[in-house]
This record gives structure tokens, C-alpha cells and sequence, in this order.
């Protein structure tokens, strides 16, 4: 009897694979396996002074390891970026990926690429999987809007050295399914042990695997914890605490919203004392007609401020270009909202970052009243920078299509349509191509 049932066990280890897998709708608008390649595009496309990158998205194969390997071997750039865009897979394929990201000490983010010449069908299609496959570069466009890497791609993304996870980008976890595939009629209890062997071993594989990428075990014990039919999006303490994304102020480049009003947006996300929170920030620039722009400012509340404070806009150690007042309150955010000039158009495009400057409030909860804040950053303004890469690009688009002076629109409301930054905190299940 014990050989026979041993006979029964072994037939199960032969064709057992672990994956984390999602629900087909789930990977609707994804190809069927990883796809890598070189992309190209426009200036600053993946930051300043980049615009060549390499894809990856789709699903995790079973033979997406060695396929990524040969195609990484053969870019002769080690330090291109690689922007990642899948509904994850199989487990063990996405270990053998991080391994060689690590070994390669390569820089990952969560991003999702579209390549123009596909405009005719999809992104998934065979003519544009055709496309893709073609040697060398491809081009195409970049976006973290919307993005996201989860399930299995999580695991990917983690052989990275260098991590980054855009506030409007998605990384989320489950645990994993194991599926295999049973000869014969062998008795519910040892399809049950073997599955529960199965799963202690993939935790510690687990395990092992995290703690050689340098993460947090606080991570596999979260995953534990999330079934597999439901997804868990990192939040952007989580992504700190772990050890994933450690950047103090992660922020999005500038890029063009296509509403009915367009306008240039930027997002970033403030971490706030030892980052066991963040504060949501956004920046939107409309383009009211050719010598008037509107810029606004909008922030989540901090609830633990003594008073309100005073935010200033600077364009340079000397250049004050918005703000300088205290904001309007509307739910739990805060919003700034000002007229701005050409002149002061040009002199945001002309630096490589914008400072923030926020008056510290006095012990009566009022902000500091010595003179007027647009003067000049007092030694008592906290202050950081943003980035202004994409903002150029994006304010030469308005412009194309922005009024002539005479012919200016009503000028833009002091709040836009939505109050709060429209950062989604999932994206959609199927995402566009």
C-alpha cells in the first residue's frame, strides 16, 4: 500500500508548477507571454536625458526567463531602464528573471509603453507582437499612469537594484496558487499533504528569495495573508517600510492631460517624519490663451499642522513665481490656484527643478508674518524641489492648441473638476492599449 501511494505522490511532483496567477479578465489587454524590446521616444521620455528604454510586459511564462536573459545579454547598455507592465504568472519564472536583474544590477519601474505603428489594431495583437519583435528599436510612448506590475511581477521587479514605483503606478501581491496535475485516483488526503507541502516550500522559497533581494520579511508575511483571488496595491508606506521604493518624495513626470480642458500635470507624494505616511501633492498647468497660463496647487490637508501654512512657488534661488498665500480649504485638501504670465511660463521651463517653499506656523498656529513670503525662502520655509522634466514638452502642446490673447476663455476655475489628485488606487482591470 505505502509504495503504491508513493508511486501516486510522485506522479503529482512531476507536472506541479506554482504560479500567481489572476482571473482572465484580470489579464485582459495583456499578452499571453512576456514581451521585451527596445523602445525609443520622444526627448526626456523616461526622464531627463532618456528617451531609449526597454519593455517588458505580459504574462510570465514558462519560458520568459530564458527568453529574457538572451534579449538582456544582447544590450550592450546594462543601465537602460526597464519599465515593466504585467498581470504577473508563473512564480519560479519570476524568481529566475530577478536573479539575473539583480546580477545585472539593472533599474526597474512600473510603466506601460504603446507603440504607435500598433494604433491600426492593439497593443496585443499579432501585427503589432509582429512589430515588437523586430530588432532593434522600436518607436513608441511611456506612461506610469495606469500602470502596474502584480502578482508574480512583483518578484520580477524586485531583482532590481534601483526601484521605482510612480504615485500614479500600481505594484500589488496575493498568494500564490499551486496547480498541478494528478495521475491516477490517489486518496483526497494525500493530494492534501502534497499541497500542503507544496505551499510550506513555496513560502520559504519565498522567503529566501526576498530576504537575498534585500526586502523586508514584513512583505512575505503581508502576502500570506492575501488570497489568492483578491490582489493587495502596496500603499506608498508599505513600499517604503519594505525596503522597495525608498525615495523620500517620489514624483511622476510632467505629462499632458487630455481632458476637455487639457492641461499639464504633475504628482508627487511626500513622505512625512520616519515614512509611515505620505502626503498626496499634484500639480496641474492650463494654458488660459497664448500670454496667460493657470497654475494650481492641491495637497491633502495634514491633519496634524497646527494652523495653515503658507506655500510659495520658486523658480530659482530669487524667482517667486506662484503662490505665496494661504490656501482654500476644500474636504481634506488643500488648494492653490493663481494667474500666470508668459514671463513666468518661461522661467518655469528654464530650471531643471522647482523649489516648494511652506512657512513654518508659529506656536499661535499662525504662519510667519514677516514680510511677504513671494520676497524671498525665510531660513524658517521648509523647502523641496520637483522636477520639471516633461513640463516643456507638455506646455508646447497646450500652446498649440490654446486661444489668442483677444480670444482668451472665461479664465479656468480656481478648482479643477475633481479637487482631489486623480490618482487611481487601482488601475483598470483592463487597461487601454
Amino acid at each position: 500500500m505505502f509504495s503504491r501511494l508513493l508511486f501516486f505522490v510522485t506522479l503529482l511532483l512531476v507536472p506541479g508548477v506554482l504560479r500567481a496567477e489572476e482571473a482572465p479578465v484580470e489579464k485582459a489587454g495583456f499578452a499571453k507571454r512576456l514581451t521585451i524590446y527596445l523602445a525609443k521616444g520622444p526627448a526626456n521620455a523616461c526622464g531627463a536625458g532618456c528617451d531609449r528604454w526597454i519593455a517588458i510586459e505580459g504574462e510570465i511564462d514558462r519560458n520568459a526567463a530564458a527568453r529574457i536573459r538572451s534579449f538582456l545579454l544582447a544590450v550592450k547598455d546594462p543601465q537602460l531602464p526597464i519599465y515593466l507592465h504585467s498581470p504577473g504568472g508563473n512564480v519560479e519564472q519570476s524568481y529566475a528573471v530577478a536573479r539575473f536583474l539583480r546580477a545585472r544590477k539593472a533599474i526597474a519601474r512600473v510603466g506601460r509603453t504603446s507603440v504607435p505603428a500598433c494604433s491600426t489594431g492593439t497593443q496585443i495583437d499579432a501585427a503589432c507582437e509582429k512589430i515588437k519583435a523586430v530588432k532593434g528599436e522600436v518607436e513608441a510612448e511611456l506612461t506610469t499612469r495606469n500602470a502596474m506590475c502584480v502578482s508574480a511581477c512583483a518578484y520580477l521587479f524586485l531583482g532590481a537594484t534601483n526601484r521605482e514605483v510612480a504615485p500614479d503606478s500600481v505594484l500589488a501581491v496575493h498568494n500564490s496558487r499551486l496547480m498541478f496535475v494528478v495521475h491516477g485516483h490517489p486518496p483526497p488526503q494525500v493530494v492534501a499533504d502534497f499541497r500542503r507541502r507544496e505551499m510550506v516550500s513555496a513560502d520559504r522559497d519565498r522567503n529566501l528569495f526576498l530576504a537575498a533581494m534585500g526586502i523586508s520579511h514584513e512583505l512575505s508575511e503581508l502576502i500570506r495573508t492575501v488570497k489568492f483571488e483578491n490582489l493587495h496595491v502596496l500603499t506608498r508606506p508599505e513600499l517604503y517600510r519594505f525596503g522597495i521604493d525608498a525615495r523620500p518624495l517620489p514624483e511622476t513626470l510632467w505629462a499632458v492631460e487630455k481632458e476637455t480642458r487639457p492641461y499639464v500635470r504633475k504628482i508627487a507624494q511626500q513622505r512625512k517624519g520616519d515614512g509611515s505616511s505620505f502626503r498626496m501633492m499634484e500639480w496641474r498647468l492650463f494654458c488660459e490663451n497664448k500670454d496667460r497660463g493657470r497654475l494650481m496647487f492641491v495637497r491633502e490637508f495634514d491633519e496634524g499642522a497646527v494652523g495653515k501654512s503658507t506655500v510659495v512657488m520658486m523658480a530659482g534661488a530669487t524667482k517667486a513665481i506662484a503662490f505665496g498665500r494661504l490656501p482654500a480649504r476644500f474636504g481634506k485638501y488643500e488648494v492653490w490656484s493663481d494667474p500666470v504670465g508668459s514671463d513666468i511660463v518661461k522661467a518655469m521651463l528654464a530650471v531643471p527643478h522647482l523649489q516648494i517653499g511652506e512657512s513654518t506656523p508659529s506656536s499661535d498656529g499662525k504662519a510667519d508674518p514677516k514680510g511677504d513670503p513671494k520676497s524671498d525662502l525665510k531660513p524658517d520655509f521648509a523647502t523641496f524641489d520637483i522636477d520639471t522634466t516633461g513640463l516643456e514638452q507638455g506646455w508646447a502642446q497646450l500652446l498649440a492648441s490654446c486661444p489668442a490673447t483677444s480670444a482668451g476663455p472665461k479664465p479656468a476655475s480656481p478648482l479643477p473638476a475633481a479637487v482631489s489628485p486623480s490618482v487611481n488606487a487601482v488601475p483598470a482591470a483592463s487597461p487601454s492599449p
